[in-house]
C-alpha cells in the first residue's frame, strides 16, 4: 500500500480541554465521556485537514491508571467517546494508540503499568507505531500537540510538529528548551495552527 500523509494528534489541551473542578479547585485530564469539551477550532481545523487529505490519528499519554487516579476501563471508555464525537462531526480518526505507562505511579496504581518505556511522550513509540500500523508517509507526516514533550516525540521520530502555543503561556514557549524543543510550526489556536500548516505547505 502507497504511504499516505498522516496527522498525528495529541488529546488533552489539544483536542478536548481539561476538567477543572470548581469545588476543589483541581485541573485534570478527561476520564469520562460526559467531560468532553472540544477546544475551539478544532473540528473546523480537522475537517480542513481532512479534505487536505492527511489520515487522522491520535497518540496520547494516559498515566491516570499507572497513578491510580482512574481506572483502565475509564480511559479506554472516553477514548471510545471521543472518537464518536468526533465521527459525528465527520471526522474519521483512522487510529488511537494509548500510553498507560508512568516511570513512578502513584498510591494504588496498577503495577503493570509502572515502569520506563518507549512509548511515553517524548519518546518516540507512539509515533512510531502510528506511522508503521497505518503505512503514514514520515515525510510528509506531523503531529499536533500543545506542549514540548509532543515536540520532542516527533522530532525523535522523524516527523515535523506543531504546536498550539497561546502567547500568554510562557511555560510553553518553544524555544523555552533550546533548539531541540523548537515546534516546526505553532499558533494561537487549533485551526489557526492548522490554517498556517496548509498554507506554508503548499
Amino acid at each position: 500500500m502507497t504511504e499516505r500523509p498522516g496527522i498525528i494528534l495529541d488529546r488533552d489541551g489539544t483536542l478536548i480541554d481539561v476538567v477543572r473542578d470548581e469545588e476543589t479547585g483541581t485541573v485534570h485530564t478527561a476520564f469520562h465521556p460526559s467531560h468532553i469539551v472540544f477546544l475551539p477550532g478544532v473540528i473546523r481545523g480537522l475537517h480542513a485537514l481532512r479534505d487536505a487529505g492527511f489520515a487522522l490519528t491520535i497518540a496520547t499519554n494516559q498515566p491516570g491508571a499507572a497513578k491510580g487516579q482512574i481506572s483502565r476501563d475509564a480511559i479506554e471508555r472516553t477514548n471510545q467517546a471521543l472518537l464518536e464525537r468526533l465521527a459525528e462531526h465527520g471526522v474519521h480518526i483512522a487510529r488511537l494508540v494509548t500510553c498507560l505507562h508512568h516511570p513512578v505511579g502513584g498510591p494504588h496504581g496498577d503495577v503493570d503499568l509502572i515502569r520506563e518505556c518507549e512509548c511515553r511522550k517524548p519518546n518516540p513509540g507512539l509515533v512510531r507505531q502510528l506511522l508503521e500500523l497505518e503505512k503514514l508517509d514520515k515525510n510528509r507526516s506531523l503531529l499536533l500537540g500543545d506542549s514540548v514533550s509532543d515536540v520532542q516525540a516527533a522530532h525523535a521520530a522523524g516527523v515535523r510538529a506543531g504546536l498550539i502555543f497561546a502567547m500568554n503561556r510562557c511555560e510553553l514557549c518553544p524555544l523555552r528548551s533550546g533548539v531541540t524543543s523548537s515546534p516546526d510550526w505553532y499558533g494561537p489556536r487549533f485551526d489557526l495552527l492548522v490554517d498556517r500548516i496548509l498554507s506554508e505547505s503548499h
